[in-house]
């Protein structure tokens, strides 16, 4: 007989994140991973049988057996199962970013509270156990910078770069800083897909601070930093390694660094995704609010849209001669790419003259 409080989880999703999710809930206590779903049979079943798990290749049948989903699908495919899900009594962990739109993310909001379910929104940086041991250190900083680096994935080419892994700090970002954001000023460059691949915005606040944010998926190797500055102290966070480094202040004229303390705090291991699921259980067990909840997974999706927006406004008309520039062949260096591309415009408008 299956304990009462057993929950039971399905996955909708069998790619990249969905089998991190999948592979996740099969080894945790107090869950039943009853099934995974993708409209591709064969994927659900690849993935669901090797976590003695029934596969689907629809939502419908896999829903009323469950008490609870992750919905790890493609972006734009979010608010349509969100909303299917919560409307079916569900409790909703959807990845981020929430949904594609505001409205989308207003009517996935209001129909979980309607319904009295858990939404939570997929921001899994949160549980990085370096940024839980850095937040302990962090008050009121004035200055941060993040960048988030990696190489190209195809299967995300259906948007860009800043809802792809920028939002992730965008987050993070709204967490830290106590204050509205007063203004933007970004930038963005398409280089492999039809979407800005890189981007970077200055970020302003109500109350001075002042944040630096890039994001690129056209680079060779994975980084993931955030620096803090704040009075008397400077915070290095890596989040891919979990460490976490502090320089602190200890006099009020520093003449050396033997003036200055170094922390090395101790840093839980603990993969991101298991403490994100055990958040999301724990919030539907007792009834509380998750983190991040789906207001402010909106707001770190409206923030993300007003960034994109801004880069496609003075972004440079697409053509096929622009992005099928032939020295393209050849080049190993995104910023090479780039230059290269601009040149090629500069001859495409002159030749047109």
């Amino acid at each position: 007989m299956a304990d009462e409080n057993t929950l039971k989880f399905g996955v909708i999703g069998a790619g990249k994140i969905g089998t991190f999710h999948t592979r996740t809930l099969s080894k945790m206590k107090g869950v039943t991973l009853v099934g995974v779903c993708d409209p591709d049979l064969m994927r659900a079943q690849k993935l669901a049988w090797q976590y003695n798990a029934t596969p689907y290749s629809k939502m419908e049948e896999l829903v009323g057996q469950v008490d609870a989903v992750i919905v790890a699908a493609p972006t734009h495919l979010h608010h349509q199962i969100g909303m299917y899900c919560l409307e079916h009594g569900v409790h909703t962990l959807v990845e981020k970013p929430i949904a594609t739109t505001l409205d989308q993310a207003r009517d996935l909001i209001r129909t979980a509270k309607l319904h009295g379910l858990v939404l939570q929104v997929g921001h899994v940086e949160r549980f990085n156990p370096a940024v839980v041991e850095a937040v302990k250190y962090i008050e009121n900083p004035k200055f941060i910078t993040m960048n988030r680096l990696g190489p190209y994935d195809a299967r995300m080419s259906n948007i860009g770069v800043v809802l792809d892994l920028m939002i992730h700090d965008l987050d993070l970002l709204l967490t830290l800083v106590p204050s509205e954001v007063e203004s933007i000023d970004a930038t963005g460059l398409s280089v492999f897909s039809h979407h800005e691949d890189i981007a970077n915005v200055r970020i302003r606040f109500a109350n001075g601070a002042l944040a630096d944010l890039t994001a690129s998926r056209a680079s060779f190797e994975r980084a993931r930093f955030m620096h803090l500055f704040q009075q008397d102290a400077y915070i290095s966070v890596d989040f891919m390694n979990a460490r976490v480094k502090i320089y602190k202040k200890e006099k009020p004229v520093i003449e050396s660094m033997q003036d200055l303390t170094v922390i090395y705090p101790p840093v839980q291991k603990q993969l991101p995704i298991t403490s994100e699921i055990l958040h999301f259980i724990d919030c539907i067990k007792t009834n509380k609010t998750p983190a991040p909840s789906g207001e402010k997974g909106s707001k770190a999706l409206e923030l993300a849209l007003k960034i994109t927006d801004q880069i496609n406004r003075y972004d440079i008309p697409k053509t096929g001669h622009l992005h099928t520039p032939k020295p393209f062949q050849v080049v190993h260096d995104v910023a090479k790419a780039a230059q290269i591309m601009l040149d090629e415009t500069i001859g495409h408008l002159k030749r047109e003259d």
